[in-house]
């Protein structure tokens, strides 16, 4: 059911998602294909403001903060898994891995990979302080509309 709180973080998550993705767009290395890479992030922004940030903060569940810090975290982890499983799927239509164990090993790796090359101070003090920030937004849409 739609609701104000459900709003107000899938909103504010999914610019979040969209932000950091164009942090992260100059650190990738020369030649790397962008696609839909903001728009994708976005989504993911978007559907963890709405599941989570929303449906806890509008149910009065857990503090704002930890909320908040805890759907930018998930957010990331939702996007390096799409990412990195992508990326292990393409390679493995090129034959680059024996079996599928391998392969589920290899996009672990490549989700590592694309997590150390976007941890810089740029990017973990957007999440940090846009999670923080939407946490408490969506707790204040939830006092007041709820």
């Amino acid at each position: 059911m739609p609701t104000a709180p459900k709003l107000v973080a899938a909103v504010f998550f999914a610019a979040l998602g969209w932000f950091c993705a164009d942090l992260v767009k100059p650190l990738l290395p020369d030649g790397t294909q962008i696609g839909l890479f903001s728009p994708i992030s976005a989504g993911f922004g978007l559907l963890v403001g709405w599941v989570f940030t929303g449906k806890r903060l509008g149910l009065g569940q857990g503090t704002p903060i930890g909320i908040g810090f805890s759907s930018s975290i998930l957010m990331v982890l939702w996007v390096l898994l799409c990412f990195s499983g992508y990326e292990m799927l393409r390679l493995a239509l090129r034959k680059s891995y024996d079996g599928p164990v391998e392969a589920i090993q290899g996009m672990f790796q490549i989700g590592v990979d694309y997590l150390l090359l976007a941890a810089t101070v740029e990017v973990a003090g957007a999440l940090v302080l846009g999670g923080v920030l939407g946490g408490v937004l969506t707790g204040w849409a939830a006092r007041r509309w709820s």
